[in-house]
């Protein structure tokens, strides 16, 4: 039986690469995003095996919007959440850590959610997310982005632990890259050990596979994390980290 996936923000990036790789594996996409030219153009690749949706996690409608898209794909097998905004922000411009809990927080949650109850009601499923090795530790450049990532990794583990009070046979994967060459970074600031969508998608797609519950992406930021978890609260933030 030839397996269903949906993907939120396939537009571009993470999410555009993942769906490449789902599609060349034979599955049948489901495929949302804000920039219909975007999506339509994928779908003419394999109208038979490609459905899309316009859809923004941070309207009131995006949980409906996702139900029609399920409904038109005939089904959910595999829902990936590949939506999100970041920004440093060290001068705490109001607008921008907003702007970040609307897209992070209320639109993940949204989305989340929707995913979580339609599993329910089918008796199973995997709820894939990608978050960030942002949410380790508080960082002072970029408060509201690792704070979020830091929500999106906890919720994860929530409802993780909810379907096992409620004998839900839901898989979660919680994926966390490190730096990955996308529009959210290209601001003109050199970020170390950076990775291309390509390279990323792949291993991300490796975790799906595997159902693994929770993915570094990758061994270097696996490295990174490690040793952050290690250090002290009171040296940590005596740390001047950027970038």
């Amino acid at each position: 039986m030839v397996k269903r996936i949906i993907i939120i923000g396939a537009t571009s990036g993470i999410g555009y690469e993942v769906a490449k790789i789902y599609w060349k594996r034979g599955y049948q996409l489901g495929l949302a995003g804000r920039r219909v030219d975007r999506l339509e153009e994928f779908r003419k690749q394999d109208p038979e095996h490609i459905r899309i949706k316009q859809l923004d996690v941070t309207a009131e409608n995006a949980a409906d919007r996702l139900d029609e898209l399920i409904r038109d794909l005939g089904g959910m097998d595999i829902f990936l959440l590949s939506s999100g905004i970041g920004n440093q922000n060290k001068y705490l411009d109001t607008s921008i850590e907003q702007a970040t809990i609307q897209t992070n927080v209320t639109g993940f949650t949204r989305m989340v959610l929707a995913a979580y109850r339609y599993f329910s009601s089918q008796g199973g499923g995997h709820i894939s997310v990608i978050s960030s090795i942002a949410g380790t530790k508080g960082l002072g450049v970029a408060p509201s982005y690792s704070a979020t990532k830091r929500y999106q990794n906890i919720y994860i583990d929530a409802l993780a632990q909810l379907s096992r009070m409620e004998k839900q046979p839901i898989i979660f994967t919680d994926i966390r890259p490190g730096f990955v060459r996308t529009d959210l970074l290209k601001d003109g600031r050199n970020y170390p050990m950076l990775m291309s969508p390509q390279y990323a998608a792949l291993r991300i797609a490796n975790a799906i596979d595997r159902k693994k519950r929770r993915a570094i992406i990758d061994w270097r930021y696996a490295i990174l994390v490690f040793l952050w978890r290690l250090i002290p609260e009171w040296l940590w933030e005596w740390l001047p980290i950027r970038n």
